[in-house]
């Protein structure tokens, strides 16, 4: 069943534009505010979500040595250090 001409119109009609300030398109277009920046309030929008992380020196916030390497070993079953099979060669003919 389509749908109405004005439910199309709020599909393609533009929520977000370039900022002036940063140069994002994050600048929403009804509320005159940057989602990225802020503007145009005189500060700059900045938040520090993960300092209670930090704190408790949770993960996440370091250089995670062990789960980055993580998905990579789970693909290939936690094998390690075991030679690879030998290539068979061409039979010569």
């Amino acid at each position: 069943m389509p749908h109405s001409k004005q439910a199309y119109k709020m599909q393609i009609q533009k929520t977000h534009t370039s900022c002036r300030r940063c140069g994002r398109t994050s600048f929403h277009l009804q509320k005159k505010v940057c989602s990225a920046c802020g503007y145009p309030s005189a500060r700059n929008r900045h938040y520090n979500w993960g300092a209670k992380m930090i704190r408790r020196k949770n993960r996440g916030t370091g250089r995670m040595r062990y789960e980055k390497e993580l998905p990579r070993r789970f693909k290939n079953g936690f094998r390690e250090k075991t030679a690879a099979p030998p290539k068979k060669k061409a039979a010569a003919a």
